[in-house]
């Protein structure tokens, strides 16, 4: 099986009732997976593609976004588990405990709700050779 990764999503937008408990819950999440903030301002914050902000930022349009699931990649079942150890710690309600799930053989995941009801998963496929650890865009 091939998988590509780093070409169909460009950017998620979630708009949060409480932007302090989401910035919290997900500086946490990201701190486990190892993938560091980016910015913020005072209506918003992001992380690679991930932009989450208030409903009174100028990107949101006064609208909360309805509930969605998301999945981030974890580089190892240690840092599934550590996402989701960190996600509880942080206010996420917890959604399936770390495990092997029946997608596929190998497929090591772990759920959470965050503040806002979105399922948040972190998920470790298993062994597989990547042809770059990232996609680097260059402005």
């Amino acid at each position: 099986m091939e998988l590509h990764r780093g070409r169909l999503i460009d950017h998620i937008q979630l708009v949060v009732k409480d932007l302090p408990a989401s910035q919290a819950f997900y500086e946490a999440v990201f701190r486990a997976l190892k993938v560091p903030m980016s910015g913020k301002g005072d209506n918003y914050f992001w992380a690679d593609e991930l932009f989450v902000s208030t409903a009174d930022s100028e990107a949101a349009d006064g609208q909360l976004t309805g509930r969605h699931h998301l999945a981030f990649q974890a580089q190892d079942r240690a840092m599934v588990d550590a996402f989701h150890q960190a996600a509880l710690a942080a206010g996420g309600k917890d959604h399936g405990a770390p495990g092997e799930r029946k997608y596929h053989p190998g497929y090591y995941a772990a759920f959470v709700i965050d503040p806002d009801g979105n399922n948040i998963e972190a998920v470790y496929h298993g062994e597989a050779k990547r042809s770059a650890p990232s996609v680097k865009v260059t402005f």
